[in-house]
């Protein structure tokens, strides 16, 4: 699908969190064209390096990046690039993160401490963000008020709950984040 001559602003947000958090469902679930994505199957090879007892199922993963196109109005086009969430890929950060607007920060509940270096890649590369406390079937529904205390999070910084695996929720969270950046950016 070919993008409307009518759309003359576009926005480059990443979508960012750690490994298995769900970055490459979220963009899969809203992107308007077939996602580009790089998974590929986690091998021997991963071993030490991954930490799969967050997420044992897990038998993908992203190793350069996901790519999704969203718009927002006839003349507005998100255009959407997942991060892969491990510590060995932050390298792709530097060139993804270049020419971005901001970023959607998907976080486990159950595994709020790896979120920290992301935030920390976030806030380096000077990222306005808002925070998608990503729901899955198994996890409790934490007050978001007590995941911002416990990330450590400014009262301006958004923190919504989605589940990545529908459509309106992924949608939802992004719209929050664009009001965001409206906000802070003018």
């Amino acid at each position: 699908m070919y993008l409307d001559p009518a759309v003359s602003r576009s926005v480059k947000i990443l979508v960012v969190g750690h490994f298995g958090v769900g970055k490459t469902t979220c963009i899969g679930s809203i992107s308007e064209i077939e996602p580009l994505q790089t998974e590929e199957e986690i091998t021997e090879a991963s071993e030490g390096f991954d930490d799969l007892s967050g997420n044992p199922d897990k038998t993908t993963t992203t190793v350069a990046m996901d790519f999704g196109r969203l718009s927002l109005s006839d003349t507005l086009v998100l255009y959407l690039f997942g991060t892969p969430g491990q510590e060995r890929f932050k390298e792709m950060w530097e060139g993804l993160s270049r020419g971005a607007l901001g970023a959607l920060v998907l976080v486990d509940p159950e595994r709020l401490h790896e979120s920290f270096p992301i935030l920390d890649l976030v806030e380096q590369f000077g990222l306005t963000y808002a925070i998608g406390v990503n729901h899955f079937d198994s996890t409790p529904d934490y007050p978001l008020d007590e995941v911002r205390e416990a990330l450590n999070l400014s009262e301006e910084t958004p923190v919504v709950r989605c589940d990545v695996r529908d459509q309106g929720s992924s949608a939802q969270a992004l719209i929050t984040l664009v009001k965001h950046l409206m906000t802070t950016l003018g």
